[in-house]
């Protein structure tokens, strides 16, 4: 068994501390918040599932020294907004530990990928990233997952399948680290964007349309980026875009619902409650995809609803009105 540091108290990295704990490894959770510590060590309990309880061989601190002291692994689960900041905070610490990407999204002010960030501030780590289709939501109620590992190091890849499968918890391993973290950071767009289409009353050939089209957006940017192209079809891009896009978990989806019932951004943020990637996300990835010259009609339209006052059903009127296409 191993000894866990999971750097985030969040839903993502409660539900990971909770599946890992029932495998038997030590766990300790780093927290910004005295009270979401207190809630996990007197209550056994996580504000943001509140339906689970938390086994005792799970530990939560303010200290981040405390938290990687002595460690095996360590797990970023910060929103992507906060990974260098947070990095820079704790990297004193980190020794021989390897560091594992577990959040979704870009760096918004220099347009980089989380390991990109985690590779410039921890030098002398091995970097991994963790994603997949995987709502904190059941996860923590040990609801069969399948999760992918993605590092350069085989050693690293091979480790993490070994320590984290159990019988709900299903670990595959993939060379493509650029392709897995991008797979993740880029379907929350288009889950905003159906999020926007329920909100506006369409219906499942919408959404069929918008989910197959939308892959070919991201996984075109994907692959300019540096991915590889058949990531994009895996678990971590077709798999997540799906269950991102039609599940109620989502959070981005909740967001894009909102905007379409003709709620504000800022009104949206204040309801859903807890950080929604798509929106840094959206930006980023219509920067890129100017940089790139990658044709990605969803992508500005949805920019445009968001930043240019668009309304929601114009925009569909406008992509329903593009020139004709062949398909491929």
């Amino acid at each position: 068994m191993k000894k866990i540091c999971i750097i985030g108290s969040g839903s993502w990295g409660t539900a990971l501390a909770i599946n890992l704990s029932l495998i038997g490894h030590e766990i300790k959770i780093w927290s910004f918040a005295e009270e979401e510590r207190d809630l996990i060590n007197n209550e056994r309990k996580c504000k943001f599932l509140p339906k689970v309880t938390i086994p005792e061989n799970v530990y939560c601190t303010t200290s981040m020294e405390e938290a990687i002291e002595g460690s095996d692994i360590i797990l970023h689960v910060t929103p992507s907004k906060f990974t260098r900041e947070t990095i820079k905070k704790y990297k004193q610490y980190v020794k021989k530990q390897i560091v594992v990407i577990c959040s979704k999204g870009f760096e918004k002010e220099t347009l980089k990928t989380l390991d990109e960030v985690a590779k410039e501030e921890l030098s002398n780590s091995k970097i991994a990233v963790l994603s997949g289709p995987s709502h904190a939501e059941e996860v923590s109620i040990e609801i069969p997952t399948a999760l992918v590992v993605a590092s350069e190091y085989q050693d690293v890849r091979e480790l993490i399948q070994e320590e984290f499968m159990s019988d709900n918890l299903r670990i595959y391993t993939c060379e493509d680290v650029k392709g897995v973290e991008l797979g993740g950071a880029l379907k929350n767009i288009i889950a905003f964007c159906a999020g926007v289409a329920a909100g506006i009353g369409l219906g499942d050939n919408s959404f069929a349309a918008l989910i197959t089209r939308g892959l070919k957006e991201i996984s075109e940017l994907g692959v300019a980026l540096g991915g590889d192209k058949e990531t994009f079809y895996g678990l971590t891009g077709l798999g997540d875009l799906i269950v991102t896009c039609l599940s109620q978990h989502s959070r981005n989806r909740k967001a894009g619902l909102l905007i379409g019932q003709g709620k504000t951004l800022e009104e949206a943020k204040k309801e859903v409650g807890m950080v929604i990637e798509s929106i840094d996300n959206i930006e980023v990835a219509y920067e890129l995809g100017k940089m790139h010259n990658i044709e990605m009609p969803i992508l500005n339209t949805v920019y445009d609803i968001l930043y240019k006052g668009l309304s929601p059903n114009e925009g569909v009127s406008r992509l329903m009105a593009r020139s004709k296409k062949s398909e491929f």
